[in-house]
């Protein structure tokens, strides 16, 4: 299996020139050895605790998510390699990672090659530059989860990958944000839903790093006497409040909606009324307390978040796949389905304005362009783009499509600083990821390029502290939630982070 299953955009002048590489040490090495031992025990305890919730059939949803990835679950059937009786072989299973690792009398590696070997043209390309877009991409090759950071300059005409961090779980979904609890200025981070329940929050500006920032949930131990706090399954959407910028809600297969709060690392409030997995959801971009919200039961909920009140919701023809703001006229939003379906809403109206059959299979990507009024790209698993003008709202018009190469579709992003580049990500196991930019086609040039084009600047607060007074208004606690102390790594990274700002100023 090769798929990029989620990716997105990080705007231009906002990450570090020159990111911090992680070094360590061989007694840091040592400990971080240590602790991975430590960890794959309690991964191990865990697995057993949680064998009686697989009875209860959430392993099915899983496997459900799986197969949506691509994921061929008739292999697992057969149990060719013995692994059922895995956990019961005798001896040491854990790979003795230090033993593998030399070190000289001065603590380094000698089969590592000093700074000084590499050449000036890679020095050069691990600078980011002021006129560079990242791209963040969620891609499981074989067996290997990773979040790869790929630097685009439309400029040179240059992508490429810059760094990449090991993820621990296949991700589905990627949120950047710049609230950082532990610091007042405003950071690069990224948030990933995963398989598992618990959401990473990673440095982009670290390189090398082996653990998040900081992390939200925490899975039960009957062990440990803890309490599982959070989702109690997969993560299947992130959105971040760019407003409230201390707020992050997701989505999840446990038929709940949470929002946190950034600040402490709890969830303070928490949405039930679903009836099926939680697929995707979206922040108005000025109501900044109303959150959008698709499911797989068929209905789009929009919930204000500072009222105790009902949601307001709308039937679909199919299983909601994305919700999405018209950032140009906040009063309407659009919806894709899993069969297909494409309608548009005025949240006024209890009807969609016109819907129409946009694909032969779900459409997975939803994206609007940054400044191009009414240019929408969508696409599907059948593996097809399209660019739409919806700028009628009672007449969308079909402008360009085209047969990728990339396999069933999977995820799709908007430059933010570009207005006709978007980003895709198939399951084409040679060839399943792309920039494309839509400048480069005529039909697309004719149709939008005499058309007056919008610089949306979204009100981003940059300052920890700001909005304070209405920040208890939005967040109401539940009763049934439980506290849990933000997990702050206080690892080497963190140290060596604070080192660098302290450098830096």
């Amino acid at each position: 299996m090769n798929i990029v299953s989620c990716t997105t955009w990080v705007k231009r002048g906002v990450a570090a020139a020159v990111p911090e590489k992680i070094e360590l040490t061989t007694k840091e090495l040592e400990e971080i050895i240590k602790q991975t031992q430590v960890a794959l025990q309690d991964d191990s305890d865990k697995e057993e605790e949680e064998e009686e919730v697989i009875k209860d059939g959430t392993s099915l949803e899983k496997n459900k998510i799986k197969n949506e990835h691509g994921v061929n679950n008739s292999s697992m059937e057969v149990d060719e390699y013995n692994f059922d009786k895995y956990d019961k072989e005798s001896g040491d299973i854990h790979c003795s990672i230090g033993n593998i690792v030399s070190f000289g009398e001065d603590g380094k590696d000698p089969l590592i090659k000093s700074e000084e070997a590499d050449d000036d043209s890679e020095k050069e390309d691990d600078i980011i530059k002021s006129d560079d877009n990242l791209v963040l991409v969620g891609h499981v090759d074989g067996d290997a989860s990773i979040l790869e950071i790929f630097v685009y300059n439309e400029a040179e005409g240059s992508f490429y990958c810059h760094h990449d961090i090991l993820l621990p779980s296949f991700p589905l979904c990627i949120e950047w944000l710049n609230f950082d609890p532990s610091d007042a200025k405003p950071a690069n981070l990224c948030a990933i839903g995963s398989m598992t329940s618990i959401i990473e929050v990673w440095d982009l500006d670290l390189i090398d790093c082996l653990e998040p920032a900081f992390k939200l949930g925490r899975k039960p131990s009957k062990k440990k006497k803890l309490t599982r706090i959070g989702h109690r399954d997969a993560v299947l959407d992130l959105a971040w409040n760019k407003n409230y910028t201390h707020i992050l809600a997701s989505g999840s297969v446990d038929q709940t909606v949470l929002l946190w709060d950034l600040e402490n690392g709890n969830p303070a409030t928490k949405f039930n009324s679903f009836n099926e997995k939680v697929q995707t959801l979206e922040w108005h971009p000025s109501e900044t307390h109303h959150l959008l919200t698709g499911c797989a039961d068929g209905f789009a909920r929009l919930f204000d978040c500072k009222l105790e009140s009902n949601a307001k919701e709308w039937q679909t023809p199919g299983e909601v796949e994305r919700v999405l703001w018209n950032h140009f006229d906040p009063n309407y939003f659009l919806i894709s389905t899993n069969n297909g379906y494409l309608e548009y809403y005025d949240i006024r109206e209890n009807s969609p304005i016109w819907q129409v059959k946009a694909h032969e299979a779900e459409i997975t990507g939803l994206s609007l362009s940054s400044s191009y009024q009414g240019l929408l790209v969508t696409s599907s698993n059948d593996s097809i783009i399209k660019v739409w003008d919806i700028l009628d709202s009672k007449d969308p018009s079909l402008i360009w499509e085209k047969k990728t190469n990339l396999g069933a579709l999977q995820c799709l992003a908007a430059n933010p600083d570009i207005p006709l580049v978007f980003a895709v990500g198939g399951d084409n196991k040679s060839h399943n990821f792309k920039v494309i930019d839509l400048s480069e086609i005529s039909a697309v040039n004719d149709r939008f390029n005499k058309k007056e084009t919008i610089h949306m600047e979204m009100k981003e607060n940059s300052v920890k502290g700001e909005n304070q007074d209405t920040k208890e208004e939005m967040m109401e606690v539940t009763e049934d939630m439980g506290s849990m102390a933000l997990n702050m790594v206080n690892s080497l990274e963190t140290s060596k982070k604070k080192e660098k700002k302290i450098r830096n100023q």
